[in-house]
């Protein structure tokens, strides 16, 4: 099956102007924009990657927190509709799932035989990393992988430093993860699995400024989602890339102005078509 090439959607992404201080970067038009021009199974992909902020606002809602990520596909009164209401059909089936399960055992008279196996946050998130595995882009497939591994290291290196169990911080399962919770190594002997690991382990312990400690990781994730659609370049793939990056570019447009200037001019520098029609 052929994926749909979006030429002139590509050439046209640099097209909005930005002042110095980047308040300019709208990310929200930006992805409207996009998905005006998307086929309907294209917008589902856009839609599952939006879907880590949904699972971030459902916690915070279910938490009694106000804040709000407007990236999130579900409003403010969406989510209530989701907690309050039990309209689970917002949600995917796998996070439909969890959200009921602890919901309903929030009720006062729940059924005592439900054993709750797992913190809420972690189950959520295992949830949606499961739908980005089963997904048909490729990219959300890689994308999915990648990131659930880059939180566990991050989590596992800040647990055995505060000696927890690191067991209890990671989620999902496979190899890297057994790998996580069982080697006393300082790169938990994946140097030679994950091209990345001695960057986030030194992001994660070395770094005392949390800002900076930040900027690492997610320089990390920038170079990771460029190389996960190395080989694409007009299709879903590749605009899912070029989100990923916009959403970089946004988080640190309000963190630290100067970090989203200098990743803002990167990501237009990146957004030459003719030079992607010279790779293709």
């Amino acid at each position: 099956m052929f994926s749909t090439e979006y030429y002139c959607l590509v050439a046209s992404l640099r097209e909005w102007t930005l002042d110095s201080d980047t308040k300019g970067f709208d990310v929200r038009e930006i992805l409207d924009e996009i998905l005006e021009e998307l086929t309907a199974d294209d917008r589902r992909a856009v839609a599952l990657l939006y879907a880590y902020y949904d699972c971030e606002n459902i916690i915070s809602r279910r938490a009694g927190r106000q804040r709000h990520n407007p990236l999130g596909n579900l409003s403010v009164e969406q989510l209530d509709d989701v907690l309050t209401n039990r309209n689970y059909a917002l949600l995917s089936e796998r996070v439909a799932k969890v959200v009921k399960l602890y919901v309903e055992a929030d009720d006062e008279e729940r059924d005592e035989d439900v054993v709750l196996s797992e913190r809420f946050e972690r189950a959520l998130f295992e949830a949606y990393y499961a739908d980005l595995a089963a997904s048909k882009s490729s990219f959300l497939r890689g994308w999915g992988e990648f990131d659930r591994t880059l939180r566990n290291i991050a989590a596992a290196v800040a647990a055995r430093e505060a000696g927890r169990s690191i067991k209890d911080v990671v989620i999902g399962g496979g190899e890297v993860v057994e790998q996580l919770s069982r080697s006393s190594a300082v790169d938990f002997g994946l140097r030679g699995e994950l091209q990345y690991i001695d960057a986030v382990i030194a992001a994660v312990s070395d770094e005392p400024n949390i800002v900076e400690k930040e900027r690492r990781i997610d320089a990390i994730r920038w170079s990771e989602a460029e190389d996960i659609a190395a080989y694409d370049y007009f299709n879903i793939n590749y605009l899912l890339s070029y989100l990923v990056k916009v959403n970089i570019v946004a988080r640190w447009t309000l963190l630290s102005p100067e970090v989203g200037r200098e990743m803002l001019n990167k990501l237009i520098a990146g957004l030459d078509a003719a030079n992607l029609v010279n790779k293709q």
